[in-house]
């Protein structure tokens, strides 16, 4: 068995496994250093040929004459030795001096090398082109697994929240609600910590600004500005430096309607979980609203889709009464992943087993839009289970007979994460982005 190198062997070799990591393949830095090489070389022949020498010979003969004086003072094998080592540690020292300098501009903290932030950039970069059709908290906790994978990630959001600051500011300001695309901004947020609390801040006191986040004011600001929310969202990922990019699913000023089992017809997003009834229909004003050219382009040129989690007739299904949004899920070449609800909301779908899910998105949507739909495995804790109980909401069971018979395929995996003081119950970020990647990745290789 081959014995691990000492602490002391591990410093020494840390330089040159530094010094390995720039010829990386992808990193464009080989060819760089050749070509610079080769630019020196043909500076110095220049050079002597504008002065009239003739370069071959002349640098031959310099040369010679280094090397003669060289053994004459010592023999070859010293003085080659010593010349080759003093070349590399010039180049060495001078090549870290360099980088250093370059470090010290683009990354002041110095938490980490530049040359694993250019491998991490580039690996993400290369990454699979994703979008995520969703809204409020459970898209963003996707998508903050997610950037860890790609860097082209296309988040597509619901605008059809009336509630909280995002209601009061449509109310008020004629604008399209910010918060659930304020929410995907921050989770793809690049290490900006600042920024992102910044713009998740939430106004506690003061007339007017109490209940408001800094980050809807913000996009309300910026959208009249710019003209509309599109190019709002656009300027405030340049500043939050997001990876990918996010999308409202459309310009137009959407308003949900459903109708209840018991006959109620009620209007806007807050109030359909607040009435607290069975919907049997749900569409919205205007009947048609238009999707965003590149949002319907982002689809068509998918490699994986992905949709939810989230509440199932306020955050998801608004994205599919965006007919363009609904007809290119249809037709997508991509596949495409339904994440399922761990628990159930209370006034949405409760008493919903996971083929209920599916049942309402394939009659709204008119087909199937997805391939699979994952669903969490393990039951949560008791504790956890009873404190839901007690508001009305229930764990979400798998009945794989019904899913049977809707020809519906399942992946079931650990996907939780569990609070235990609060016992409160949410997909967790990065089990979830892996269960999703892993299962792409046998899909290509199956391919």
């Amino acid at each position: 068995m081959k014995r691990p190198p000492s602490p002391r062997a591990r410093r020494w070799l840390r330089p040159f496994a530094r010094i390995w990591k720039w010829l990386s393949p992808g990193l464009y830095v080989k060819r760089w250093l050749l070509l610079s090489s080769l630019g020196i070389v043909l500076l110095i022949i220049g050079i002597a040929i504008l002065a009239r020498l003739t370069p071959v010979l002349l640098v031959t003969r310099l040369v010679r004459a280094i090397l003669d004086a060289l053994v004459s003072l010592m023999p070859w094998p010293v003085s080659g030795s010593l010349a080759i080592a003093g070349g590399l540690t010039l180049l060495w020292f001078g090549q870290r001096r360099f980088l250093r300098s370059i470090t010290r501009v683009l990354m002041p903290d110095g938490d980490e090398e530049l040359v694993d932030v250019l491998i991490n950039h580039h690996k993400l970069n290369r990454g699979a082109k994703i979008v995520a059709v969703g809204g409020g908290t459970g898209l963003s906790t996707l998508l903050r697994g997610l950037k860890n994978y790609s860097a082209n990630i296309t988040a597509i959001v619901t605008v059809a929240d009336d509630g909280g600051s995002s209601g009061r500011l449509r109310r008020e300001h004629g604008v399209l609600p910010p918060g659930d695309i304020r929410n995907c901004l921050a989770a793809l947020a690049d290490e900006e910590k600042l920024l992102t609390e910044l713009f998740q801040y939430r106004f506690q006191v003061g007339e007017g600004l109490s209940g408001h986040s800094f980050g809807n004011l913000f996009l309300t600001a910026l959208s009249d500005i710019t003209g509309d929310l599109e190019r709002a969202v656009t300027a405030s990922s340049q500043v939050l430096a997001v990876r990918g990019r996010v999308l409202p699913a459309t310009l137009d000023s959407m308003v949900l309607w459903a109708d209840l089992a018991d006959g109620r017809h009620v209007e806007g997003e807050s109030q359909i979980s607040a009435a607290r009834g069975r919907v049997v229909a749900i569409g919205c004003h205007p009947q048609h609203p238009r999707a965003l050219p590149q949002t319907v382009q982002d689809i068509q040129e998918a490699e994986y889709i992905l949709v939810g989690p989230g509440s199932l007739y306020t955050s998801i299904i608004p994205n599919l009464l965006v007919p363009e949004i609904r007809e290119a899920l249809l037709r997508r070449r991509a596949p495409c992943v339904y994440i399922c609800n761990i628990m159930s909301q209370v006034g949405e779908t409760d008493g919903y087993a996971v083929s209920d899910y599916v049942r309402v998105l394939d009659r709204v949507a008119g087909g199937r839009i997805f391939d699979l739909v994952l669903v969490q495995k393990s039951l949560p804790s008791e504790r956890a289970i009873a404190q839901y109980q007690r508001v009305g909401a229930h764990f979400t069971t798998l009945d794989r007979e019904s899913l049977g018979e809707l020809r519906c395929p399942t992946l079931v995996a650990d996907v939780m994460s569990e609070d235990g003081e609060k016992g409160t119950i949410r997909h967790d970020p990065q089990r979830l982005a892996g269960v999703l990647m892993r299962w792409y990745n046998r899909q290509k290789r199956a391919y």
